[in-house]
């Protein structure tokens, strides 16, 4: 990429951690603990022996738990590092479960943490689809926790653009992929960030004992992850082989995530709005104070500075607020070494505790 573009740079590689942020401006963050084998694996294959289906078990639900706790302490070491050698550092997480994991940070480290994810900007892409508008005409606001924010406006030129969403529905326009998210917001009024798959897992309703009709109506893809994992392993090594040939051209563009806009922000002053996962101080007041909220944020020379949204809908809050028991429970259980909070965070999980017992809760946790 440098040689392409010519940009004059030298590229270190080192597996020393201590030597890695040395110095650093800026650290983005993309580890995966214990990689697609074992803990993805385990995270699926231990929940489907008490009959717990999931689709990606990354962000919440039983996998998303144990993803947090063997993630945290490695990005809470990590940050001790970069407090020692880089205090001033800005550092961008993309890992998953990002509102805990954030959290956790937030509470065990002076590093400055902005989590970024592609929901927002990729939900707003697939809505313009969907109702023939192009995104550069669109202007929106969202907000919530991470894969459960909302777009409070949706708007084109001033015009609110929900009817024109409403259309979808009632013009049986729905998307295949996205039948759960269009029936959430037929419920709720408002249009959530993530996928369908993802949101499947956050609630009690859609994936349940005894209800393969709802898997089918919904079309929601059990074991999606692991599939996907399988499918962009394969892909890499391809990828793999074709950069290593000198031969073949390389083509360049910015991509949608969030992370090189920031730098550039921070680096020349121009100012922009992104989206990040923040403490929230009292940017969403009927939220709880401290949990990880996903705001717009705007990014110059001046810093990462989140905007104040005030109070969002009621329902909307009731239903983030159940994803953040289990947030909070997570990470007190990992800052403070106690793995009873675990227990708790799984029995009061909305998809867990819809498809298993307490018993077999607590098996599975053991397990």
């Amino acid at each position: 990429i440098a040689s392409t573009l010519g940009v004059p740079s030298k590229i270190e590689v080192t597996t020393d951690r201590s030597r890695a942020p040395d110095g650093a401006t800026y650290a983005i963050n993309m580890i995966q603990v214990g990689g697609y084998r074992p803990c993805t694996v385990t995270d699926f294959e231990i929940p489907k022996r008490y009959g717990l289906r999931q689709t990606i078990a990354d962000t919440l639900g039983i996998g998303g738990i144990m993803r947090a706790v063997r993630t945290i302490p490695v990005l809470i070491d990590m940050c001790k590092d970069m407090e020692r050698l880089c205090p001033d550092v800005v550092h961008f997480n993309y890992v998953n479960p990002m509102a805990m994991n954030c959290w956790a940070l937030s509470l065990a480290t002076k590093v400055q943490t902005i989590g970024l994810c592609h929901s927002v900007q990729h939900t707003a892409g697939e809505l313009a689809y969907d109702i023939g508008v192009p995104l550069e005409e669109i202007n929106y606001v969202v907000a919530g926790i991470n894969h459960v924010a909302f777009f409070l406006r949706f708007e084109q030129n001033g015009r609110d653009l929900y009817p024109e969403i409403q259309r979808v529905v009632s013009e049986g326009r729905i998307p295949d992929g996205n039948r759960v998210r269009y029936d959430m917001f037929k419920r709720l009024g408002y249009f959530v960030t993530e996928s369908s798959e993802h949101f499947a897992e956050y609630t009690p309703w859609y994936i349940k004992r005894g209800r393969e009709d709802l898997i089918k109506r919904f079309n929601i893809p059990l074991d999606e992850y692991p599939r996907r994992c399988e499918s962009q392993m394969a892909k890499w090594e391809k990828l793999r082989s074709e950069l290593e040939s000198s031969d073949k051209p390389l083509e360049t563009r910015r991509s949608i995530e969030y992370g090189s806009l920031i730098i550039h922000s921070l680096e020349t002053g121009l100012p922009r709005v992104v989206y990040g996962n923040v403490a929230n101080s009292n940017l969403i007041e009927n939220l709880p104070l401290g949990c990880c909220v996903e705001v717009p944020c705007v990014v110059d020379k001046n810093g990462v500075q989140p905007v104040r949204i005030g109070r969002i809908p009621s329902h909307l809050a009731a239903l983030m607020q159940t994803n953040i028991n289990v947030q909070a429970l997570t990470v007190e259980a990992v800052l403070n070494g106690d793995s009873q909070f675990i227990h708790h965070a799984a029995m009061l999980d909305p998809h867990t505790s819809a498809e298993l017992d307490l018993d077999q809760i607590s098996s599975l946790v053991d397990e």
